[in-house]
């Protein structure tokens, strides 16, 4: 089976390597590689959530032959969701399961942690999360690498409206950290109305990215979770 991961705001594909390492070869882990940064670096980054979701959605069409599953932390949460949602209006089949990390249920108007304009607020942004090694960060000439994509995607974060629509079918797993500064718990309960599916909150120790440190814990969780819906299917 399949695990399609997706990045958060800044993020590269690279940053799901523990979790595959700690999957060990039970899922068939892939990782969305967002233009503009890595091996995609000279690629100019998407500057809408739309057009991004579109795109990954077109080139994960071939995959949708087989069973799947979604991943997505933070930002990537948001385009696990809308990927999800284009896969099911193209009649395509949809994932297995949905895991939406990190990330509060989409409203008609972005949250407060998405209207960044300034290079300085997204910089204290990331720093806040914890994201980024500082060393990235404090260093002109790597901070001149990923710059242009931070500023790519919190401008689509801030830019992104969702627009009501039919829920997935596919189940949700929601997973937060239980001191994570941008996410609250009852925010992340609020997935639970998008999905007409079975629906399961995590609550984990830990921040916004909790994942560093509770990576065996999210394997047991996906394992478990794709095991019963591999049987059940």
């Amino acid at each position: 089976m399949r695990l399609v991961c997706f990045p958060h705001a800044g993020g590269a594909a690279s940053a799901f390597l523990p979790l595959s390492r700690a999957l060990g070869g039970r899922l068939d882990v892939l990782a969305v590689q967002y233009p503009g940064r890595q091996d995609r670096r000279r690629e100019e980054p998407y500057r809408g959530i739309a057009a991004h979701a579109d795109a990954i959605a077109e080139a994960m069409d071939p995959l949708t032959d087989g069973p799947y599953a979604l991943f997505g932390h933070s930002m990537g949460a948001v385009l696990a969701y809308e990927t999800a949602r284009r896969l099911a209006a193209a009649g395509r089949p949809g994932p297995l399961r949905v895991f939406l990390s990190g990330r509060g249920a989409p409203s008609p108007r972005p949250g407060a942690h998405d209207r960044l304009g300034s290079d300085t607020e997204i910089l204290n942004a990331v720093r806040g999360l914890g994201g980024t090694g500082h060393t990235v960060l404090d260093d002109p000439e790597l901070l001149a690498m990923v710059m242009p994509a931070l500023r790519a995607d919190y401008g689509a974060l801030g830019a992104y409206r969702w627009t009501a629509g039919s829920p997935l079918v596919s189940p949700l797993t929601v997973l937060v950290g239980d001191a994570d500064p941008v996410v609250a718990v009852d925010e992340a309960a609020a997935w639970h109305d998008h999905t007409t599916g079975d629906f399961d909150l995590r609550v984990l120790p830990g921040g916004h990215f909790y994942l560093d440190d509770r990576t065996d814990e999210v394997r047991d969780i996906i394992t478990t979770s794709l095991l019963v819906a591999g049987s059940a299917a």
